[in-house]
C-alpha cells in the first residue's frame, strides 16, 4: 500500500499496545479508522482522543473470540464507510505453561483469540476487498514465535505458527484466484513493551474457572511473573507503528523487529532439513537478544 490518505483501516485489538500505535500511525497518514476492542473504557478514550484531533473514527466494542460479534462489527464498518482498504488483525492473548498442566480451556481461549479471530475477519473482509477496484492490504499480527519455537509457551507458539502458515497459504490462494490487488503481510515481532503482560485482565468469562486449582498453582504464578518480565523489558513500543507502515509501503510480506534472532530462525529451518531435534540451550542463547 503506497497511498493511505482517506482510505479505511479496520484494526482489531486497537485499544492497547500494537493496535493503539497502528491506529495512531494510520491517523497520522490521513486514514479513516474503524477500531475494535473488547475493552470498552480504553477504546472509548482512544477514539475520543483521535476525534479531538479531527480523525474520523468508528468505535467497535466486540469480543474477537465471538464469531458473530466480529461479523456484526464488519457490517458496521461497511455501513459507515462502504470500504475496507487495510485490515490489521492485532487482537490476541498470551499465556504459557507445560501442556501437561495447563487446562484445555486456556488452549481454547488462545486459539480463538490469536488464530480463529483472524479467520473470522478474513472470511468477511477478503470478499469485500475482491470487489474493490484497488483491492486492499491485510496485516496479520503473529510473532517471531511463529518462525521459531521456544520453551514454556506451547499454546502461544502453536497459534503464531498457525497465523504465519495461514497468511502464507492465503497469499498463495489469492495468487491462484488472480486477486493480485490484495496484499498479505505478517508482523512477527519478538519482545516489545506492549500490554500483553496484562492478558489475564481481559480473559473472557467463558474461558475462566477460578475454582480450578491450576490458577492458584506455582506454575501459573511463574507464568505471570515471566510474562511480566519479558514484556516490560522488551523493545520500546513507540516506533512500532512506523516500522509496520513502512513495511506496508514497501510491500514486505514478513515484517520483523529483532534481527538478532535471525540466526535462530534460519537455524530452525536447517535443523528441520537435517532432522535435528530442538536444542533448548541454543535457543536460550539467542533469546537474550530478543529484548
Amino acid at each position: 500500500m503506497k497511498e493511505f490518505k482517506d482510505k479505511v483501516a479496520l484494526i482489531t485489538g486497537a485499544a492497547h499496545g500494537f493496535g493503539m500505535k497502528f491506529a495512531e500511525e494510520a491517523a497520522s497518514r490521513g486514514m479513516k479508522l474503524a477500531l475494535l476492542d473488547q475493552d470498552n473504557k480504553a477504546l472509548t478514550e482512544l477514539c475520543n482522543q483521535l476525534k479531538n484531533e479531527n480523525i474520523e473514527v468508528l468505535e467497535l466494542i466486540a469480543d474477537v473470540t465471538e464469531e458473530q460479534e466480529v461479523y456484526d462489527a464488519i457490517e458496521k464498518v461497511m455501513s459507515k464507510y462502504g470500504q475496507i482498504d487495510l485490515l490489521i488483525n492485532d487482537a490476541g492473548a498470551a499465556t504459557g505453561g507445560p501442556i501437561w498442566e495447563v487446562p484445555t480451556r486456556d488452549w481454547e481461549w488462545i486459539l480463538h483469540a490469536d488464530l480463529m479471530s483472524q479467520v473470522y475477519t478474513l472470511r468477511k473482509v477478503l470478499p469485500i476487498m475482491m470487489k474493490q477496484e484497488n483491492g486492499g492490504d491485510v496485516l496479520n499480527v503473529a510473532s517471531v514465535a511463529g518462525l521459531m519455537s521456544t520453551a514454556g509457551s506451547p499454546m502461544y507458539v502453536s497459534t503464531k505458527f498457525g497465523v504465519v502458515g495461514m497468511t502464507e497459504a492465503v497469499a498463495y490462494d489469492l495468487q491462484a484466484y488472480k486477486q493480485n490487488k490484495i496484499h498479505m503481510h505478517v508482523f512477527a515481532p519478538a519482545f516489545v513493551h506492549t500490554n500483553l503482560d496484562h492478558t489475564e485482565d481481559y480473559r473472557p468469562e467463558k474461558y475462566s474457572d477460578k475454582n480450578d486449582p491450576y490458577y492458584q498453582s506455582e506454575t501459573f504464578k511463574k507464568v505471570l511473573a515471566l510474562n511480566t518480565k519479558e514484556i516490560t523489558t522488551g523493545m520500546p513500543l513507540d516506533n512500532m507503528g512506523k516500522i509496520v507502515f513502512k513495511g506496508l509501503e514497501d510491500n514486505k510480506f514478513y515484517i520483523l523487529t529483532h534481527p538478532g534472532l535471525n540466526p535462530l530462525i534460519t537455524g530452525r529451518a536447517e535443523d528441520a532439513i537435517n532432522g535435528k531435534a530442538p536444542d533448548l540451550k541454543k535457543a536460550m542463547s539467542f533469546m537474550t537478544k530478543a529484548h
